[in-house]
């Protein structure tokens, strides 16, 4: 009998591998918690753009991010840190560094390779400050960057993390929230038109504390955020929220996890989105998983997206995993369309121009988030920047 081969049909494996495996009995990653983790760059596999995790990345425009050497040498910033909150820069074997987790793939422990010293922020005090980090024009040298946020027990602080100009950037930010701390952690993205940023956020949530996780994404060409929260401690609670609005050519993507290791752990998660314009792309993958540990959770995510104009395209993909079966309620949920044309005509029939009703559906679907941020000056700022873009598509 004559065997016949695959390599006889032109057969090749599949991009995650499996059936050409010297163990036969592999099975690839199949979950967010499976993935391997190392800080060392090399004990990644190249990138090819078919792995499940960069298919729908733009890999050719990030490869020297993937591969190159990255100059990790610490940067301008401007901050305006009060006394009880300390930002200074620290070398590699800091005992607050690698406090969080592990790079999950092979950008972020090239990032981690390369960083010489990291931005550290403590925060100590139990009444609310705020600190503002400003980082602008970072050049285009390809570039790691490190910064770790520390919030001691029953602290109460807001870290405001703002980048603008231009940057080819991969960056890793370790957040630890300690037992009865609360911390908002806004992240804004509103880089140059070239700009690529590759960012994983490591975050790890104590016993009765809270987190409050922001993402705002309006500039750069490519900005991938990846967040990877555990609630870590009974009692734990996470809000992770997210706004982004994509314009022609622009790549925006958000892939985060939510882990539910202890009981008695609340999380919630809401992006929102809008696009507009030829090529306008956003990507955002929702990971929740409920641990044998969790006990007694309550969790839910949803994300949003806004469609302004033809020739845009955006990918939802919402996971739930559950590990055990004692939980008060789980669930998820994705959206994607166009103007509802009910609210449009409610608005019309009221005297309200098409260009001016538009303007408020799209302002009033993102000003949810918005109004998460906690900040005055920011959120003010936000708005202005949501209008200045809303004015592209009326032009």
């Amino acid at each position: 009998m004559t065997l016949v081969t695959p390599e006889q049909h032109g057969l090749k494996a599949h991009s995650d591998g499996g059936w050409d495996a010297d163990d036969k009995g592999f099975v690839p990653v199949q979950t967010r918690s499976a993935r391997p983790k190392s800080f060392e760059h090399a004990d990644f596999a190249p990138v090819n753009g078919l792995e499940a995790d960069w298919k729908l990345t733009p890999v050719k425009l990030i490869k020297p991010l993937l591969d190159d050497a990255l100059d990790g040498t610490p940067y301008a910033i401007e901050t305006d840190a009060p006394e009880n909150i300390t930002v200074e820069w620290v070398a590699r074997d800091d005992a607050r560094v690698a406090s969080a987790g592990k790079p999950e793939d092979r950008a972020s422990a090239n990032a981690w390779t390369n960083f010489e010293k990291a931005l550290a922020i403590t925060v100590t005090g139990e009444e609310h400050a705020t600190v503002r980090i400003a980082r602008s024009d970072m050049g285009t040298t390809a570039r790691a960057a490190h910064t770790v946020i520390t919030a001691r027990p029953h602290s109460n602080s807001t870290v405001l993390i703002e980048s603008s100009g231009s940057a080819l950037l991969s960056e890793n930010v370790e957040i630890v929230v300690e037992d009865g701390a609360t911390l908002n952690v806004v992240s804004v993205q509103d880089w140059a038109d070239d700009a690529i940023h590759l960012a994983s956020h490591f975050v790890q949530v104590g016993r009765d504390a809270t987190l409050k996780h922001t993402v705002v994404s309006l500039g750069g060409k490519v900005v991938r955020v990846n967040p990877s929260v555990h609630l870590s401690g009974e009692g734990a609670d996470g809000e992770l929220y997210g706004l982004y609005f994509a314009d022609e050519g622009q790549h925006l993507e958000q892939r985060v996890y939510l882990h539910h290791q202890a009981a008695q752990t609340r999380g919630r998660v809401n992006y929102k989105g809008a696009l507009q314009g030829a090529g306008a792309r956003t990507v955002w993958v929702g990971d929740v998983l409920i641990g044998s540990g969790g006990s007694g959770t309550d969790s839910y995510e949803q994300n949003r997206n806004l469609v302004l104009t033809e020739g845009t395209r955006a990918d939802s993909i919402p996971n739930l995993e559950i590990e055990t079966g004692d939980i008060q309620g789980a669930g998820h949920a994705s959206a994607t369309g166009r103007f509802d044309d009910e609210q449009l005509f409610y608005l019309q029939a009221r005297g309200i121009s098409e260009i001016e009703a538009r303007r408020l559906v799209v302002i009033g679907f993102l000003a949810e988030i918005v109004q998460k941020v906690g900040d005055e000056r920011l959120e003010a700022r936000l708005q202005t920047a949501i209008e200045s873009e809303l004015e592209g598509t009326n032009s």
